[in-house]
């Protein structure tokens, strides 16, 4: 078929997850109701990465795992990995940021603690918070059952600009003026509160 490699390629582009020769086949063969050979998408590939192994792409083909995959070339991972970081940070929903500030502000803290500030079960959020690094496990408190200790973690750090931890606002930093409409933030004054007991 004349311009395969197009097809190809813009299957590569398509997949998140390498995608192998057989796949590549059996969806060329499905959409064009006609057979492929091996040799004719071993040259498609080749041509390929011939094409996008210069310096004029940012990205090139790349076989993992037994597949094709598209990823960015390695003189342009830290403009992506920020924008992967700030992505990140956008990502968060008012759960998980209300239960990043409690353990922020209370860490060491256990997950009962912080559900007894938001009222409410942070099980999901906790984990998301573990996935995406930003909180992580810091012993066992020695309270009966011995759960689980939570506190933020370097990459909190990094994605909140903080040299240290006493760099996190303060009470009084929420504090809105007395001719604006509304109160401050009432999960991070609990939480200050709840830690000014301790």
């Amino acid at each position: 078929m004349e311009q395969l490699y197009l097809h190809i390629e813009s299957l590569i582009f398509a997949t998140e997850q390498p995608i192998s020769k057989d796949e590549i086949i059996a969806c060329l063969e499905a959409c064009f109701e006609t057979s492929f050979s091996l040799s004719d998408v071993d040259e498609a590939l080749n041509s390929i990465d011939e094409k996008y192994a210069g310096d004029n792409y940012s990205f090139g083909l790349n076989r993992i795992n037994g597949g094709y995959l598209f990823l960015t070339k390695g003189a342009y991972h830290n403009v992506v990995g920020q924008y992967l970081k700030l992505n990140t940070r956008k990502m968060l929903s008012k759960a998980a940021l209300e239960t990043l500030a409690i353990i922020a502000y209370k860490q060491p803290v256990t997950k009962t603690e912080v559900e007894s500030i938001r009222g409410v079960g942070c099980d999901y959020t906790i984990q998301k918070l573990l996935d995406k690094e930003l909180i992580s496990i810091q012993g066992r408190s020695e309270g009966p059952g011995r759960p689980l200790l939570y506190a933020t973690s370097e990459r909190f750090m990094d994605y909140f600009g903080l040299n240290d931890i006493s760099d996190l606002p303060k009470l009084k930093d929420f504090q809105k003026p007395d001719s604006e409409i509304g109160s401050s933030t009432d999960i991070v004054e609990e939480a200050m509160k709840s830690t000014s007991q301790n």
